[in-house]
């Protein structure tokens, strides 16, 4: 166990081991290699202004990687900002007319209330002339002046009501206005945060770091929303597909290391070490491009194994054999 040791260890650190290709001892295992890849679509319409990525390229992630023309976008955004100056502006005029008519109902407010004083005291005044015509002490003339007044004050009183009431409704108008202003500026900065969005989206952005695979698109074209543009993948770590039958699904777990080779050379293969991540929990038929080790069995087991790929000699759909590193303690 302590020789076992020694050579994953020796394994690991070298990475890549290479020998003489051996043809008697049968692999446990068959497989491809496979990487979480993206496509890289485009986020808006537009010309392409400048586009960086290329086949065989190694990208940064959030590295801006090309743009797209922005020039309709730009003025978009520049009419909806006039357009928000014009209402902004309208909701200050709405504002000040607010506030003279407020003062002009306080005014009337203030009016009415003097005018009912007077009428307080008027009423007054056409009360104690009526006693005194009963006692004939006044003239009926007199009687009829004080009644004048306080008709006349009651109807002024009236006239102003109705001032106030005018008024009220005109702020209540005015302020139903002033709050359409405001909507009507909310959704044009609503408008203005969608055109920056989209600003920003014509900028191409690079979603993860790895290696382009395929590009679809170059400088100069027009492109549509989601019209792909390159397809990338990280290929510091592989996953290879492989399949192992229920017998083998006994000894095969997640976390057990694995051996993976493949050719690098006529008579020559390399080895990388990996690690069980994934076992199917269902069987399948055996694909058609797949052996397994029992040819006889019609049903396996879908497995993935991470390996490291550093220097990147593991290619995407390559054919590699697999041998299980019993896991410590457990017979060779």
């Amino acid at each position: 166990m302590r020789g076992h040791a020694a050579f994953l260890t020796v394994l690991g650190l070298t990475g890549v081991l290479i020998g003489a290709c051996t043809h008697d001892v049968l692999p446990d295992a068959y497989g491809n290699v496979e990487a979480t890849d993206v496509v890289v679509g485009a986020e808006v319409a537009g010309q392409v202004i400048s586009f960086a990525p290329s086949e065989g390229n190694t990208l940064a992630a959030d590295a801006i990687v090309g743009s797209i023309d922005t020039a309709s976008l730009i003025l978009q955004r520049n009419q909806l900002l006039t357009q928000r100056a014009v209402t902004a502006s309208r909701i200050d005029e709405l504002s000040g007319q607010i506030r003279v008519l407020e003062a002009q109902r306080d005014s009337a407010a203030a009016q009415k209330a003097s005018l009912e004083a007077q009428h307080d005291i008027a009423q007054r005044a056409y009360e104690r002339t009526k006693r005194l015509i009963a006692q004939q002490a006044a003239t009926a003339q007199q009687l009829d002046q004080t009644e004048k007044d306080v008709r006349v004050l009651t109807e002024q009183i009236a006239a102003q009501e109705h001032q106030i009431e005018a008024q009220a409704r005109q702020i209540v108008a005015t302020r139903a206005q002033q709050e359409t202003a405001r909507r009507q500026v909310a959704s044009v900065d609503a408008q203005v945060a969608q055109t920056d969005e989209r600003i920003g989206k014509s900028r191409i952005k690079n979603p993860i770091s790895g290696t382009v695979l395929t590009t679809y698109a170059k400088a100069g074209e027009f492109l549509q929303v989601g019209q792909p543009l390159y397809r990338i993948a990280n290929m510091d770590s592989v996953d290879v597909r492989a399949y192992v039958t229920e017998l083998q699904l006994a000894h095969v777990g997640v976390g057990q290391t694995a051996r993976v080779s493949f050719d690098v050379a006529k008579q020559q293969r390399s080895i990388l070490p990996g690690t069980v991540s994934w076992v199917a929990s269902e069987a399948e038929f055996a694909p058609t491009p797949i052996q397994t080790r029992d040819e006889r069995a019609d049903l396996v087991y879908a497995i993935k194994i991470r390996v490291r790929n550093q220097q990147h000699v593991l290619k995407i759909g390559m054919p590699v054999d697999v041998r299980f590193v019993p896991p410590s303690g457990a017979a060779s």
